[in-house]
């Protein structure tokens, strides 16, 4: 189950505090984006940009529009959920073209990697906005974020791009509790981050590794039931993590055999297993 949520355990005392915490926080929400004029917002289909394109939608109506990055650095399939998504939303959708591998400084994957690549995607977008004539461009940035090495968000505050999910101070658990409420089939889905983020710093990004190492993933989400996997990428070596309650998966001798020659087929020599497990950030422990 993907939702590892703070909220098990609690009394229902303490359950309805938590709540109703949470229902003050998305009135902040609702209030903020009640301040925009227009919204263009970079939506990717994943959890939080999924929720925010909801709530945007139900606060500002048609005065709200979807973009959302084409690059060989997003799995294939988030892209076309995100495009149902909006569709189901009735949203105005906008696709952009992003080649980040264009760009030698991302290539070269040093720890600012996703400084650069956020700088470059919203000056298009702000540009997008300018053109269409969007007030305000906003993300999916969540109130966790602010408490990890995010290179990216100094790229946003540079830009002015406005995250009301962080505004509001929402954090991911709070966005798939209220997920579920709103009845949205992402409540619960798996975090999906940009495929560089599966290389280590000083290692140069390159397409052909980018396919390998979403072809690893795709499989490990179609046969084992959408569980949260990193494959970790180290040229002929695959370093897969989970969560912890997950491990059984991989150590099923039968799993464990099938992976092997899957991974092999693709492309890797070695295929080893992170015992510490899934975690976001994992390539940013060396800095």
């Amino acid at each position: 189950m993907v939702l590892r949520s703070r909220h098990k355990g609690l009394s229902e005392t303490l359950l309805q505090i938590v709540m109703s915490q949470i229902e003050i926080k998305f009135n902040k929400l609702k209030e903020i984006l009640l301040s925009f004029e227009s919204v263009m917002l970079a939506y990717s289909g994943g959890v939080d940009s999924t929720f925010l394109l909801k709530v945007s939608k139900e606060v500002l109506g048609n005065a709200v529009v979807a973009v959302t990055a084409v690059s060989p650095l997003y799995p294939a399939h988030e892209i076309e959920q995100a495009v149902n998504s909006a569709i189901a939303f009735n949203a105005t959708h906008l696709t952009l073209e992003n080649n980040a591998l264009s760009d030698s400084a991302f290539v070269n994957n040093s720890p600012d990697r996703c400084y650069i690549c956020k700088k470059n995607l919203f000056l298009k977008i702000q540009s997008l906005a300018a053109q269409k004539k969007y007030s305000v461009v906003i993300d999916g940035t969540n109130a966790d974020d602010k408490h990890c090495f995010r290179p990216g968000m100094r790229a946003l505050e540079e830009l002015g791009i406005r995250s009301p999910l962080k505004d509001s101070d929402l954090t991911k658990d709070d966005i798939r509790v209220l997920s579920k409420k709103l009845g949205l089939s992402t409540w619960n889905k798996p975090s999906c981050a940009c495929l560089a983020s599966r290389f280590p710093y000083g290692v140069k990004i390159i397409e052909a590794d980018l396919i390998q190492v979403e072809k690893a993933e795709s499989f490990m989400r179609k046969k084992y039931r959408d569980i949260q996997v990193r494959v970790r990428h180290y040229g002929d070596t695959a370093r897969i993590e989970v969560f912890p309650e997950q491990f059984d998966i991989l150590l099923d001798k039968r799993n464990r055999n099938e992976i092997i020659t899957t991974f092999k087929n693709i492309g890797y020599t070695y295929v080893t297993f992170d015992l510490e497990g899934y975690r976001t950030g994992s390539m940013d422990e060396v800095l």
